[in-house]
């Protein structure tokens, strides 16, 4: 038996599958975030930003705002898959985790699936837990999706 091993090995990509799509590194939103920037203000600036609208659904849904916290979240996985596509990515296939600029996406998609199962959207919140999985096991245990 083989062990697979190299960069894409814990997400269960193998030679026969897509490669795992990496979105380019957009340092503006990630910046100003990290420089602890209103995230609203960066998401106006840097409206195709999925990591601007994570940081706010993450906030919103802290504040039990799920409502808002879904809506935000909704618009950063657009966001996401909109990157996603236009770097290759065909609707499955690793996203991975590790790589900073697809965290925005994930982040995402995990807010979704935490607020979508508060209102009781049980299946939407399957979905996201799949896709998480799907793009990296990894991905939903760090952002406490269970």
């Amino acid at each position: 038996m083989t062990i697979p091993t190299g960069p894409s090995s814990g997400h269960g990509h193998n030679l026969l599958g897509p490669q795992p799509t990496l979105l380019p590194a957009d340092p503006g939103p990630f910046d100003r975030l990290a420089a602890g920037e209103d995230p609203a203000a960066v998401a106006a600036d840097h409206p195709a930003s999925s990591v601007a609208w994570a940081v706010l659904a993450e906030q919103a849904l802290e504040s039990g705002a799920t409502i808002t916290a879904y809506a935000y979240a909704r618009t950063g996985y657009h966001r996401g898959l909109d990157q996603l596509r236009r770097n290759g990515w065909k609707g499955f296939g690793p996203v991975p985790w590790e790589h900073v600029p697809n965290q925005g996406f994930l982040r995402a998609v995990a807010v979704l699936a935490k607020a979508s199962g508060a209102i009781g959207e049980v299946d939407e919140a399957a979905r996201c837990r799949d896709l998480l999985d799907d793009c990296d096991p990894a991905a939903a245990p760090a952002l406490g999706v269970s």
